[in-house]
């Protein structure tokens, strides 16, 4: 397989897509009602404990298969929202290591880490014949994820869990008369510790986020009650909209087979 500086993103910071970065606000419109800042709640990430900066943090879609023949391939898996977060520690050509962990929000305990540094990075330049650099390593993976967002028919991302632990990631064109493999990436089943410190994150960013929505909600309903009372009390009893796209989806058994 070959990959060429082509296929990648010029610039690994300030264009890429998926995260707005430290600071960023979220919600619609330009009212200081709908936008929040989650940046202090974003910081506590232990992810970014040895300084690491968040590149891209976004949901992809993935198979999942369970490792079970002797090809390497895998039995026929799940489609699943995976979410992917990628991070780095130093830039261009003072790049030290790039960092990608994988988590899915219909298991808390699926967490798989991979870890490339310069040294690591030029054995797999060998073995995949990659035509980049490492410095543009990290471009290559948000170009590829992304591609697999934007062209899920023509660009796929299969993962491989292995029942030792460690799993492989492989990005794979549709090229109609074949399949190509452009980039494999390997991934390791994160220690206990590290699962739980995540958990453990999640939840009370979760919860922060809820209760800064919340203060929020409640500044909207007093401003309401000073403007227009009336529409207040409408509001108050219009019964919520329930959206089924956004129930909770089950939990998948296979990533549980090893």
């Amino acid at each position: 397989m070959a990959f060429s500086p082509s296929c990648g993103m010029g610039s690994t910071r300030g264009s890429v897509e998926g995260y707005g970065g430290p600071g960023a606000s979220y919600g619609a419109g330009g009212s200081a009602l709908t936008q929040f800042d989650f940046s202090a709640i974003d910081e506590m990430d232990p992810a970014l404990s040895s300084g690491q900066v968040i590149l891209y943090d976004r949901e992809v879609p993935f198979e999942l298969r369970v490792h079970s023949s002797g090809d390497g391939n895998g039995d026929v898996g799940t489609l699943e929202a995976v979410r992917v977060k990628v991070m780095t520690l130093g830039e261009g050509a003072g790049l030290v290591s790039v960092t990608a962990e994988l988590t899915s929000e219909s298991d808390l305990f699926f967490h798989h880490a991979h870890v490339m540094d310069a040294r690591s990075f030029r054995a797999v330049q060998d073995q995949q014949r990659l035509m980049v650099d490492f410095a543009e390593y990290p471009a290559v993976l948000v170009r590829m994820l992304n591609a697999c967002i934007k062209e899920p028919h023509t660009h796929l991302a299969v993962v491989v869990l292995g029942r030792d632990g460690r799993s492989h990631l492989d990005f794979i064109q549709n090229l109609e008369y074949k399949f190509v493999e452009l980039l494999s990436v390997q991934f390791s089943a994160s220690a206990d510790e590290a699962v739980r410190q995540a958990i453990s994150f999640r939840y009370n960013a979760l919860k922060s986020r809820v209760a800064l929505m919340h203060a929020r909600l409640q500044d909207v309903n007093a401003l309401i009650k000073l403007k227009s009372p009336a529409l207040l009390v409408q509001l108050q009893r219009s019964p919520p909209r329930y959206s089924p796209a956004h129930a909770p989806s089950t939990p998948t058994s296979v990533r549980h087979a090893y």
